[in-house]
């Protein structure tokens, strides 16, 4: 029989705070981390809103404690930052003899560094110094080795769902008797390569971003760190730590649709969710919130409400989005997400869909548009959709509910 997976941690650094408590305070408070374009040298600099984290490399060194920044990109040291709180959080400091793993997700990896130097490559036969943390798997073994952990490590590289997909993985290694607890989620900073690349899509909105708004017209990017801890049933006998909610279902679908859409009836997305439910043993209308992909683009929010209406068709539950707070994360967005979403259920609060005014007439409900406090609530879903269409979803349950 399946262990009961229980988060017992968590971490949390992006363009609303430097951890989970400051997240928090920008998320009550309705602050918006989107702004203009601080750290990168593009041309794009006053064109796009995105939401950055506030300190430069400099001061994300010294925040993370780390000397040499010759090895770290800014992926990594955002990594270290968040899977630091919640490997503190959880106290695994103290129970060594625990099996744990670290499963992160991301996709620039370095690149953050390593596009400065594009001409020198092109120029200099010498060797970067730059080109060794350009894999997306050094960011990993960056926060491996600065949280000491020596067991299972990997990376996983799927887009949008990267980091909804190492929770998934770090709960089935759990259930397969190989770890005990996992430090699982994702990081990725903000590039060049993803301004423009996002930008040659035509899916960037110069202004906030607009999810489930018939006047949406597309993504502002973001960046940051989220990590949970997942603990065994048993693991968290020996830990003692106190249960932040249980993790009672997930699911993951890939339609392969298209290199970057969603396909137009949600296919993808409705599977994903679906399968999600199904594990958890729970009925539609016993999920209280959706904390939607809801990128603001015209494919994917149009994709994702079809998805939610065909599945939900008695009580469709409170929806919203919340990267018009974050930006889109791309790989990090599933893990903060999720944090987000248990922060919800923990604090009883309906997160709003900002900057939203005009529902889309081709759906039949509507979004959040405010915060909406002091619900019961015991069951959230949190939804993460990749390039290819690699669609997640995870289900997380207030703990001690039956």
């Amino acid at each position: 029989m399946p262990s009961r997976i229980f988060v017992t941690g968590s971490g949390f650094i992006s363009g609303l705070g430097n951890n989970v408590q400051e997240n928090l305070t920008s998320l009550l408070n309705l602050r918006s981390g989107i702004g203009p374009i601080r750290h990168i040298d593009t041309v794009l600099k006053d064109e796009l809103a995105v939401s950055e984290v506030a300190m430069t490399n400099d001061e994300l060194m010294r925040y993370a404690g780390l000397n040499d920044q010759s090895a770290y990109s800014r992926n990594a040291m955002l990594g270290i930052i968040a899977a630091s709180e919640a490997f503190s959080h959880a106290h695994l400091h103290l129970h060594k003899g625990l099996r744990t793993g670290l499963i992160s997700g991301t996709t620039v990896g370095g690149m953050d560094e390593c596009e400065k130097y594009y001409q020198d490559f092109l120029t200099n036969d010498s060797k970067n110094r730059f080109i060794d943390i350009y894999d997306c798997a050094d960011s990993t073994e960056k926060i491996a080795d600065h949280l000491g952990l020596r067991g299972f490590i990997t990376t996983i590289s799927t887009a949008c769902s990267s980091a909804a997909n190492s929770i998934q993985f770090a709960s089935r290694m759990m259930n397969a008797g190989k770890l005990d607890c996992a430090v699982a989620g994702g990081t990725e900073a903000l590039t060049k390569f993803h301004l423009n690349g996002f930008n040659a899509l035509k899916i960037l909105d110069k202004k906030p971003c607009r999810p489930f708004d018939a006047s949406r017209n597309g993504i502002n990017l973001g960046e940051g760190a989220a990590y949970l801890v997942l603990e065994t049933e048993e693991a968290n006998q020996r830990t003692g730590n106190p249960v932040i909610c249980e993790l009672v279902g997930y699911g993951n679908a890939c339609e392969a649709f298209h290199q970057t859409a969603s396909s137009p009836d949600g296919t993808g997305a409705y599977l994903a969710m679906k399968k999600a439910l199904d594990m958890s043993g729970e009925s539609p209308d016993s999920i209280d919130y959706i904390n939607a992909h809801g990128t603001g683009t015209d494919n994917n929010d149009l994709s994702e409400g079809r998805a939610i209406e065909r599945l939900f068709t008695g009580k469709i539950p409170y929806v919203s989005s919340t990267k018009p707070f974050t930006g889109h994360m791309t790989s990090a967005a599933g893990s903060a997400e999720a944090i987000i979403s248990i922060l919800g259920l923990q604090k009883g609060i309906i997160w709003p869909n900002m900057n939203f005014s005009t529902p889309m007439p081709e759906l039949k409900f509507s979004v959040a548009a405010k915060m909406i406090r002091d619900l019961d609530i015991n069951l959230v879903m949190s939804n993460s959709f990749g390039f290819g269409g690699n669609n997640s979803s995870l289900i997380f349950k207030k703990y001690g509910i039956h």
